[in-house]
């Protein structure tokens, strides 16, 4: 694959909590340099990086539930209409984990659902957090996912004890329809490491490392 090819699945990613609006103007300025996918930023920074990345063909993408996953589902649906409001383009929201861990699979789905129905038609990407999963586990989220109707399942926040890995991606892969997509998030540092995920079956990439990782494609 192309620079440009990866450049544009890429999810341009800055959610420290240090993270200031200058930072993000840089973030925005980088994203639209390369024409990544979006940018992904907190919901507090996503007014001012829809306003700078306007008609850039690059979109925000912000986080819901982030990044534990543990709000209410009210907390959650009122957190994506906002996001929404202020110019989010796509939300990535964490699944409630200690609901799958406990086998409540009817709390688990319905969580989902309350931040796609509040969406309304905006794209949404539920992270699964695997490095806390089981492989029925992730199967189980992924089910969930599929039937709550969000448009792509998430391997990581990249807060947790563990990121992406391709195992990871190729199971949730074959855990969904081919109707719904992957997100591979964390970790990733190298040429090498984004085309791994691309292989496995990402269609998106989640990094704060887009320059070092880009720095090492072939063209």
């Amino acid at each position: 694959m192309t620079k440009a090819q990866i450049a544009s699945m890429i999810d341009h990613t800055l959610l420290k909590a240090t993270a200031t609006p200058e930072q993000i103007a840089a973030l925005c300025d980088t994203a639209k340099a390369l024409h990544t996918a979006s940018v992904c930023v907190n919901p507090c920074h996503v007014a001012l990086a829809a306003r700078l990345l306007k008609d850039s063909g690059v979109k925000v993408c912000t986080v819901i539930g982030f990044p534990l996953g543990a709000n209410t589902t009210a907390v959650k649906a009122f957190e994506t209409k906002d996001a929404i409001a202020n110019g989010a383009d796509e939300v990535d929201m964490v699944i409630n984990i200690g609901a799958l861990k406990s086998g409540d699979l009817g709390l688990l789905e319905s969580d989902i659902r309350g931040v796609v129905e509040a969406a309304a038609g905006t794209l949404v990407k539920v992270i699964i957090e695997c490095c806390y999963l089981t492989n029925d586990e992730k199967a189980l989220a992924c089910k969930a996912c599929v039937n709550a109707g969000a448009d792509y399942v998430k391997t990581s926040t990249g807060f947790g004890t563990g990121g992406a890995t391709v195992a990871d991606v190729r199971l949730m892969k074959a855990s969904i329809p081919d109707t719904m997509k992957v997100k591979a998030a964390g970790g990733m540092h190298s040429w090498q490491e984004a085309l791994d995920m691309v292989e496995a079956g990402a269609s998106r990439l989640g990094t704060s490392s887009t320059l070092a990782i880009l720095e090492g494609a072939d063209q």
